[in-house]
């Protein structure tokens, strides 16, 4: 049997729909659960570094089980497991609202919060001691000396590796399927369904992350460009 082509039916206005809600679903889990892994990688980060061996050994032990489990795991236990043992009143909201997006969310954040947690560190690693001890002898405490004088430096330094999370946390967002988020790969497969249109649905949902994800690596490229670390190890 010969496969003709046939990319005009995806063009009908029910078919766009469901790709575009699947694409902006696709963005808003990616902002959510950046917002997630980043503030919560950066607060890892700082917590470590400061020498705790208590913070080190627990924080070690997070980054070694968020990295070490497949994160469809992590996100079907967020998904079947935590509900179970949250207060009634909290389960029945996330019922109720949109709760696999959220806790899709969540798992998806805290993962990447592993990794941002280490390439943090790495990069502060980097930045000559000195620096720290002479914000220290200005009079700047701890935290004030990383927001204000550390940190700024270390993320320009680790600006590539984090863009590279940020493109992994955008494609682990098609896993999200698995709990029933609408996202793009969903809104593909369901278009499949319909239309019956295999290779024509699929192509498209390819070419929307492969653009997206062109675009995040052009950004990265761009920022390290800036910032002077083309070339840099």
């Amino acid at each position: 049997m010969n496969y003709h082509l046939d990319f005009s039916v995806l063009l009908q206005p029910q078919y766009q729909s469901m790709l575009v809600q699947g694409l902006v679903l696709t963005l808003l889990l990616t902002a959510l659960a950046w917002s997630i892994g980043f503030g919560m990688g950066t607060v890892l980060a700082l917590v470590r570094l400061t020498g705790s061996r208590t913070a080190d050994a627990s924080i070690s032990l997070y980054v070694a089980f968020h990295r070490n489990v497949p994160m469809m795991v992590h996100i079907l236990f967020w998904y079947f497991g935590v509900p179970e043992i949250l207060p009634d009143s909290i389960s029945g909201w996330l019922n109720e609202n949109w709760g696999e997006f959220y806790l899709a969310a969540v798992a998806i954040g805290l993962v990447t919060a592993a990794y941002v947690c280490e390439d943090l560190r790495s990069a502060v690693r980097s930045i000559p001691e000195g620096q720290m001890e002479a914000s220290r002898a200005l009079g700047l405490g701890y935290l004030a000396a990383m927001s204000k004088v550390i940190l700024p430096q270390a993320f320009r330094i680790a600006i590539p590796p984090l863009v590279n999370q940020t493109l992994l946390l955008f494609k682990n967002t098609s896993l999200a399927m698995v709990i029933g988020v609408a996202e793009l790969t969903a809104s593909g497969r369901e278009v499949e369904n319909l239309t019956f249109r295999t290779f024509e649905a699929y192509a498209v949902v390819t070419i929307v992350y492969l653009c997206i994800s062109f675009l995040l690596m052009w950004g990265g490229a761009t920022l390290s460009r800036r910032f002077g670390l083309t070339g840099r190890h």
